[in-house]
């Protein structure tokens, strides 16, 4: 019986011994593989208020290359300003060019306009001497940027001395004062047309037999002149005129021998 009862308890043990390996390596739940230590999260820290904390300053020490200088930002462009004639503040190609332009036209080409002629002269010839002063000025109106009309007036002053050369001599001095009307017509560019007529209350000079000067006579003279002229254009406001004329009323009456030749200024006045 006994030998029985040994074969029997190590045949079971035999049985028994694989289903308990089996039994060993079945995983357990929860639990880290043999010989591994579980691991836990690391703990986060709350967030650093640099609200209050001032910037760190770089030191340049000797030897080390200086840090890089951080650029100041720059402040953006600042727009142009509306104005009347621009209500954006933007300015297209051309449009300073044309508003000069036509603030220069406006300034050439005003109403109204002071128009002046000055002469000033001497004259001497076997004895006699003249010296001479005139002006003339009148106020222009512009109908448009070609025409013009106006009236004026005109004053001139004659000195006359004579030498008859025994020691003795002579003077007298004669004026006149006038009143005119003129035209002015722009043909081309700075060319242009000029009419004028002039009533003058002159005086004359009356000579004896020996032509020698002995009072002086008044007499009222028309004057038709016309002819043409060129204008030199000082600054926007200012021109200089040449004028050629011919006086249509050439006789002994005559105040101004042909050809007549003036010179003029033009200065604009107003808006």
């Amino acid at each position: 019986m006994k030998r029985l009862l040994v074969p029997f308890l190590l045949g079971a043990g035999a049985l028994l011994a694989p289903g308990r390996s089996f039994a060993q390596q079945k995983p357990v739940l929860n639990t880290a593989p043999p010989g591994t230590a579980p691991t836990r999260p690391a703990p986060t820290r709350p967030p650093v208020d640099t609200t209050n904390v001032a910037p760190t300053i770089p030191v340049y020490t000797p030897g080390q290359a200086a840090p890089a200088a951080t650029p100041a930002p720059t402040a953006p462009a600042a727009l142009p300003a509306p104005s009347q004639d621009s209500p954006s503040g933007l300015e297209l190609p051309g449009r300073e060019q044309e508003r000069k332009a036509a603030q220069q036209h406006a300034e050439q080409y005003t109403k109204l306009f002071v128009y002046s002629g000055i002469g000033l002269g001497y004259s001497s010839f076997y004895g006699y001497s003249n010296f001479n002063f005139s002006i003339s000025p009148a106020l222009g109106y512009r109908v448009s940027d070609r025409f013009a009309i106006g009236p004026g007036i005109s004053y001139a002053y004659n000195h006359y001395g004579q030498d008859f050369g025994n020691g003795t001599n002579s003077s007298i001095s004669t004026s006149s004062f006038g009143a005119k009307v003129f035209a002015q017509f722009i043909v081309f560019d700075q060319f242009f047309l000029h009419a004028e007529y002039e009533s003058t209350r002159a005086q004359f000079l009356v000579v004896d037999q020996f032509n020698r000067y002995q009072s002086t006579i008044s007499r009222t003279v028309q004057t038709p002149l016309a002819g043409v002229g060129y204008r030199s254009q000082i600054s926007n406001r200012a021109a200089a005129d040449i004028v050629l004329l011919y006086n249509f009323q050439d006789n002994y009456n005559s105040i101004y021998p042909n050809p007549v030749i003036r010179f003029n200024f033009l200065f604009n006045i107003g808006r």
